[in-house]
């Protein structure tokens, strides 16, 4: 991981205003601070085509505050972005210099909607580096839509659908709403290139909608980046929201009290959208528009790698014991997966750099703590079953029974092939641990082969042998693989 530099951006938005800081220059965004004013600027400037003045007057306490905390943190850059109230209302260049009196030498930038729909993509990139469909971010004021193709930002489009300018512009109607939602959606022809691929959805409008569904749903993660829901069960959430009253709507488990006057109208949208793209399923992103400013600050080598194995490469640096241990890892586990896809291969190198992240932690807690801090940890761009297969074979690494009660989670998130092969995996690892103490010298001196039989081959005199803690994982990997195990020793 980079250096401890801070950076600070502000997005100054229609509806909320917040501050992120992050730490280092890495591959992936750190956020060490975080906090929102709900100030709803933009509201009323579809009428008066002004910014709310008393949002206007909190504005600028809430900006000297930021200001502050910037300054008190040690953050350079420090930068704050204006959307759409800012730049459509009449009377945002005067708010503009006002705050740059009361915040001399910060830079205020007022995005186009073209500079706002690539920053959103940027950092929605950051996370799904592979992301193809389409990208939604809804805000107060708009909505920007950026057509991805294999990680390529293609076409994008600003519209007037923001919760609040859409609640204005139809007049408290749901109905005209949708009518105004479908037309100008409609003008923009491309989305019919998100047929059959994948909706990614930013704003936090958005975001409480994930909620409420992981809420209603039971499901076991409650983490909003990669949540994915499949078309059917999203449509089927936004129309009970499009037609719930508030007294439903307030009932409904994981409903934000706040955002209830615009989850009807986020609603509204989404479903709109998801006809006009024809998207197979909604793929939730914590990333936007901040993270993609992040993304401007980094150099180009760094931004290019994998955000996986960068996250597990930083993790390795934090936690582990031997930096050359796990591409020597990657090798010796080789001949457990021939001809295995270039997915699965991924996985195996992220959890081999990963495989001493317990080695500071209390022997009794290692295996459910590695298991917690790869399903928990922030920033790391993988899905979440990823996270289960990643955590599962980690806590096999430390030695848990694959049936442990903490692993249901894990189970509960992957496919029985998963399961097989992150077992596999698990076992392989705690065999190589054992047989190296976690130094590339000793694993050297050894090596596994699978034909008829799993056999593990030892150097004499080299320092490793067939002890009674060996021999009993060499077995229980046999066991994995359903053959049977030999131990050979070669001079």
């Amino acid at each position: 991981m980079g250096h401890l530099r801070r950076s600070a951006v502000v997005d100054l938005g229609s509806n909320s205003v917040r501050l992120v800081v992050f730490e280092g220059r890495g591959r992936n965004p750190v956020a060490i601070f975080n906090e929102k004013a709900v100030l709803r600027l933009g509201r009323g400037l579809q009428e008066t085509g002004l910014l709310n003045a008393e949002a206007m007057e909190q504005a600028a306490t809430v900006m000297n505050r930021y200001h502050t905390i910037a300054r008190a943190m040690h953050a350079d850059p420090f930068e704050v972005l204006g959307t759409a109230a800012v730049r459509d209302a009449v009377n945002g260049p005067l708010f503009v210099a006002a705050l740059e009196r009361r915040l001399p030498g910060v830079p205020i930038r007022v995005l186009s909607g073209e500079e706002e729909a690539a920053l959103s993509a940027s950092g929605v990139l950051c996370g799904i580096p592979e992301a193809d469909g389409v990208l939604a971010d809804i805000g107060g004021g708009s909505l920007e839509m950026v057509n991805l193709a294999r990680g390529a930002r293609q076409q994008a489009e600003t519209l007037r659908l923001g919760v609040i300018r859409l609640a204005e512009r139809a007049g408290g109607d749901l109905a005209r709403a949708r009518a105004i939602a479908d037309t100008e959606l409609g003008a923009v022809g491309w989305l019919a290139d998100g047929t059959g691929k994948d909706l990614y959805v930013v704003g936090g409008t958005w975001r409480a909608l994930a909620r409420m569904h992981i809420a209603q749903t039971g499901y076991p993660l409650n983490m909003i980046h990669h949540y994915t829901v499949s078309r059917e069960e999203m449509r089927e959430l936004t129309g009970l929201i499009a037609t719930a009253s508030r007294r439903a709507l307030e009932r409904m488990p994981g409903a934000p009290r706040r955002r209830l006057d615009d989850l009807p109208y986020a609603a509204v949208v989404l479903r709109r959208v998801l006809r006009a793209t024809a998207a197979r399923r909604v793929v939730f992103s914590a990333n936007g528009l901040r993270e993609g400013w992040y993304m401007g600050l980094i150099p180009p080598d760094i931004r290019a790698e994998d955000p996986l194995l960068a996250a597990a490469r930083d993790l390795a640096a934090a936690y582990g014991r031997d930096e050359a241990l796990p591409p020597a890892l990657l090798a010796w586990t080789d001949p457990l997966f021939p001809a295995e896809p270039a997915i699965w291969q991924r996985l195996r190198a992220a959890v081999c750099w990963m495989s001493d992240i317990g080695s500071h932690d209390h022997p009794e807690y290692r295996a459910e703590q590695a298991f917690l801090r790869i399903l928990r940890q922030p920033g790391i761009g993988m899905d979440h079953p990823a996270r289960a297969y990643i955590g599962f074979v980690l806590a096999l690494r430390y030695d848990a029974e694959p049936d442990a009660p903490f692993l249901a989670l894990a189970r509960g998130l992957l496919p029985p092939e998963a399961v097989q092969r992150a077992t596999v995996l698990g076992c392989a690892l705690r065999l190589a641990y054992t047989l190296s103490a976690g130094t590339p010298a000793l694993l050297a001196a050894t090596r596994l082969r699978v034909e008829a039989a799993l056999t593990l081959q030892l150097t004499v005199g080299s320092g490793v042998f067939a002890g009674e803690s060996v021999t009993r994982r060499v077995d229980r990997l046999a066991q994995a693989l359903s053959v049977a195990a030999r131990t050979e020793v070669a001079a």
